[in-house]
Formats: C-alpha cells, sequence, structure tokens
C-alpha cells in the first residue's frame, strides 16, 4: 500500500531580505514559476546539444565487421576532407604485389601488405601498409549482415558470403576483398 507523502509550500524568493513574513504571495510563486521555467529551459538545451552532436558524428564515422569477423571496415568523414573507407582482412591466402600501394612503393620493414585497403571518395582504391591492427575502432563492431550495406557519402560497402566490396558510385572504382582473392579497380 502506497502512503501518502506530506507536502509544504515554502516561498523564498531572490534579493529578499530573510524572507519576511510580509511576502507577495503572488508575487513569489511568479518568481518560482519563471525560475523553474528557466531551469527546465536550460535542462532541455543541455541534454538536446550532446545528442545533436552524436548523432551528427555517428553519420560521420561508421564501423562494422563482416559475419565472419574476418574483415572490418571503417567508413570515414569526420577526419578527411571528402569521404573513406578502410577495411582490414584478418587472414588471407592471396599475395599482394611489390609496389601496389598509392604510390607505388615498398612497405616499410616490420608492416605488411596486402591486409588494408582503401577507397577515398573521387580517387581509384589502393592497398596501404599495415601497421598495426584495425579493431582499435570506437565501441562495438556491428556486424554488416550478408546482403546489407553502409554508406557514407558515394561510397558504399556491401556485405556478401564472398567477401566485402566497397564502390564509389561517382567514379566506379572499388575495392572486394576476401580471404582468398581480392580485386583493385
Amino acid at each position: 500500500m502506497l502512503g501518502s507523502v506530506a507536502t509544504r509550500k515554502v516561498c523564498t524568493c531572490p534579493n529578499d531580505d530573510a524572507n519576511e513574513a510580509a511576502h507577495d504571495e503572488k508575487e513569489c510563486s511568479n518568481k518560482m514559476k519563471s525560475t523553474m521555467i528557466a531551469a527546465l529551459s536550460i535542462a532541455t538545451a543541455a541534454t538536446a546539444l550532446p545528442l545533436a552532436a552524436t548523432a551528427h558524428a555517428d553519420n560521420n564515422y561508421q564501423q562494422f565487421a563482416s559475419p565472419s569477423g574476418t574483415i572490418r571496415c571503417i567508413l570515414n568523414a569526420q577526419d578527411t576532407p571528402a569521404p573513406i573507407v578502410v577495411c582490414q582482412i584478418g587472414d588471407h591466402t592471396y599475395v599482394a604485389p611489390p609496389g601496389s600501394t598509392r604510390d607505388g612503393g615498398p612497405c616499410e620493414p616490420g608492416t605488411d601488405l596486402g591486409r588494408d585497403f582503401r577507397l577515398d571518395q573521387g580517387k581509384p582504391a589502393y592497398f596501404t601498409c599495415t601497421y598495426s591492427a584495425l579493431g582499435s575502432g570506437f565501441g562495438p563492431w556491428p556486424t554488416l549482415d550478408y546482403g546489407q550495406t553502409r554508406s557514407l557519402g558515394t561510397i558504399t560497402c556491401d556485405s556478401e558470403p564472398s567477401g566485402v566490396t566497397c564502390t564509389d558510385s561517382s567514379t566506379g572504382h572499388f575495392f572486394r576483398v576476401a580471404s582468398d582473392s581480392y580485386q583493385l579497380g
């Protein structure tokens, strides 16, 4: 059984000398209402602003993993002038030819060629030299189930049983990555 709660009205108006009993109750009530409305407006604005910023950031940074978890990708437009996608494969059996990086040069000693793919909006896809696991990312890696896509700007990534393909619809450039093969185009 719920008990009743006793309430009592306390009127404390700012800038009054010791809350003298001679206060006009209506004036005090109006001041309290104004203070409450102002406080609610500030609280509403304070909670709305972070949500808007978060929603904007989520649209400009997305990460996902293939259903097998072998391929992880990041779509990013918050740290770059135009959207990009970077995907990394954990295990692969293909061999990337030397000089297949963006500048045609070799990877530095201690790095790996053939695990990381990059596509910048408006430019051809290429290999990047792997320095560390792409697994760092932010938060969880949601699974992009087979048949689903993720897009940012003109770049769209498709998840299929045969691998992940990311394409820039403005140029037709793409990469496709799977454990046994890849394509750059």
